[in-house]
């Protein structure tokens, strides 16, 4: 069973598909480029043959239109004088005949041994001894194929009293063919040894270049729900090197939630912990003195509104992280400037001021922006005294706007600008809120970015601080 899962691994797994493939590919063009080699060699091997014919037709008329050597007379209608002439000065090919044929019947042939189809009595001979048209052809014959060219003499293409004369050239391509098939052998001979020693290469190159995926299943294997910290060794700049890097920022992102989560279960027990607790040790002290069950009624409905508002907190950032969690329109900058401004002046007695109102359009949810604003400005409420200032303001900064709250209270410490944006971090400071739940800045953080934007923080002790949120005109 083990041997068997082996071999179906190896025939399988993507190395030896690749391989496979490359294999496949590389064979079929081979064999497409031989049939085309070889019918290319053939082509022209005939167009070459036939060449040579022509020219040898050529010479032929020529001579008729000469003088005899022998007499210095023109040969006329003495076709024996024009073909003895003619077979004297020139030979033939490899698998070339000359055959001279009068009044139908085979008068002279170069050579002098002819084979079966070129005897004087076979259908060919007898057929182009009747021809008065020059013709020119191909035969198939059982001894392979043939190219012919038959020129009656011209003084007997329209003389009927002349004796019929015709000069015809055979070649049979029977060696010029077995010629383009040892070629078409040395090419198939050298194709399947390049063939072999490409795929040894392509294997050994598969194995190189998908060695990351076998880094990353010995990665994800190692992997356990408690340890996220394995990573993949990236190198170059390809689409392995690519995926192993977006391999690395998926664990990244898994560590970062799993980080989260974990602070997340931590924070919440400990946060429901205190009201559960409160309220059980009040109802298990409940007696029947009417104002005390008023009292512990009061208290423990005050619990479990904070625990609601807790809730909802939480329900509030899961749903920041969906897709359809803003409610898009398209939203006048001043107007809603002026809406928020009115808005904030009812949280509490101190010296409000409208720094600034940009103008343009913005594409926004307006309610979830009003929301960021007036969270920022109730903490800004929480840390400061009557008399203190408190400022909002937006503009248009290049493609973003930017809407701000600015006090004048006691500041945040640089070490906690850092982390006042993580979730349940409270600032240390007596006259805070009780009923907070640390999650408010969270919530303005969590809203900014489903924007596309961003929360910007300038304080310092002493001095006030500065929050800003900056969103782009046309969010994500």
């Amino acid at each position: 069973m083990l041997h068997r899962f082996c071999w179906s691994r190896v025939l399988f797994d993507a190395r030896t598909r690749i391989l496979a493939w490359y294999v496949i590919l590389m064979a079929t063009s081979a064999l497409l480029s031989t049939v085309a080699v070889r019918k290319i060699l053939l082509v022209r091997m005939e167009e070459r043959v036939r060449a040579s014919i022509v020219l040898e037709i050529e010479e032929f008329r020529r001579l008729q239109q000469g003088r005899n050597p022998r007499t210095g007379e023109l040969f006329g209608s003495n076709s024996k004088a024009l073909f003895d002439v003619y077979l004297s000065r020139n030979l033939t090919e490899e698998n070339e005949f000359f055959l001279t044929l009068l009044d139908g019947q085979l008068y002279r042939s170069s050579p002098e041994a002819l084979p079966p189809l070129l005897q004087p009595q076979s259908e060919y001979v007898q057929r182009w001894g009747q021809t008065t048209q020059t013709e020119e052809g191909t035969l198939q014959t059982p001894f392979g194929k043939v190219l012919y060219l038959a020129e009656p003499v011209a003084s007997t293409r329209f003389d009927s009293t002349s004796t019929p004369a015709v000069f015809v050239i055979v070649r049979f391509l029977t060696s010029q063919e077995q010629d383009v098939v040892e070629a078409v052998n040395v090419l198939v001979n050298v194709s399947l040894a390049v063939l072999g020693i490409a795929s040894v290469l392509a294997w050994i190159a598969a194995g190189r270049i998908l060695a990351p995926l076998r880094s990353l299943t010995e990665t994800a294997r190692s992997i356990s729900d408690s340890d996220l910290s394995q990573r993949i060794a990236v190198q170059g700049n390809d689409d392995i090197a690519e995926m192993g890097a977006t391999f690395n920022e998926m664990l990244e992102r898994l560590q970062t939630a799993f980080v989260n989560q974990r602070n997340f279960v931590n924070d919440v027990s400990h946060e429901l912990r205190t009201p559960i607790t409160i309220i059980r040790g009040h109802l298990e002290l409940l007696d029947d003195d009417p104002l005390e069950r008023r009292t512990t009624i009061d208290l423990v409905t005050d619990e479990l509104d904070r625990m609601s508002r807790f809730v909802e907190d939480l329900l509030l950032l899961a749903k920041a992280e969906q897709p359809n969690f803003l409610n898009l329109e398209t939203v006048d900058i001043q107007a809603l400037t002026d809406e928020l401004f009115s808005k904030a002046t009812a949280l509490a007695d101190r010296q409000w001021r409208l720094d600034n109102k940009g103008i343009g359009r913005m594409v926004a949810d307006r309610q979830r922006v009003t929301q960021m604003m007036m969270n920022l400005t109730q903490n800004a409420t929480q840390h400061t005294q009557p008399g203190d200032v408190i400022a909002l303001g937006s503009a248009v900064v290049g493609k973003e706007v930017h809407f701000w709250v600015r006090d004048t209270g006691e500041g945040i410490d640089l070490d906690q600008q850092k982390r006042i944006f993580e979730r349940f971090v409270r600032l240390n400071r007596a006259d805070r809120s009780s009923s907070g739940t640390g999650l408010g800045l969270s919530i303005v953080s969590a809203i900014a970015r489903a924007h596309g934007g961003r929360i910007e923080l300038v304080s310092a002790p002493g001095r006030g601080s500065t929050f800003t949120i900056v969103l782009p005109f046309d969010p994500p």
